[in-house]
């Protein structure tokens, strides 16, 4: 099956919004996070900052990226929710880590952590709603 009918045929909370919508927003975030982590990463190859300054933008990085292929390729509910739990935690840390130094990546972290605030509950609620079925 398509990952478009499996993700239609789960029961999702009314508020749900489109998948187009979805991808909107994603599209709108991706920009801000290619340039704020960037940004981070240049500045830890440099040596302006220390790489556990770099580490939680490496780890948002990375559970960002795998929440697709756990989500709608392996179809893995559970997996995805401890993924994007992982996805918001490290935001914060982000914000943390930069705020002594950049204070402006650290802010442009506000739209992402709204978002990803707004997914996780999301995903947690699809993922209880859905418990059990294979």
């Amino acid at each position: 099956m398509p990952w478009i009918e499996w993700y239609n045929s789960l029961a999702k909370p009314s508020w749900t919004p489109a998948p187009a919508t979805i991808g909107m927003i994603w599209q709108i975030l991706y920009p801000v996070i290619l340039i704020s982590f960037g940004f981070v990463f240049v500045k830890a190859f440099g040596g302006s900052v220390g790489w556990l300054v770099a580490l939680p933008f490496v780890i948002n990085l990375v559970a960002n990226l795998i929440f697709t292929p756990i989500q709608f390729g392996m179809r893995n509910l559970p997996l995805a929710a401890l993924d994007i739990l992982v996805v918001w935690g490290s935001i914060i840390w982000c914000v943390i880590s930069i705020w002594p130094h950049f204070k402006w990546v650290a802010i442009a972290q506000v739209p992402y952590f709204i978002w990803v605030s707004l997914a996780t509950v999301l995903q947690l609620a699809i993922t209880a709603m859905n418990w059990g079925r294979s």
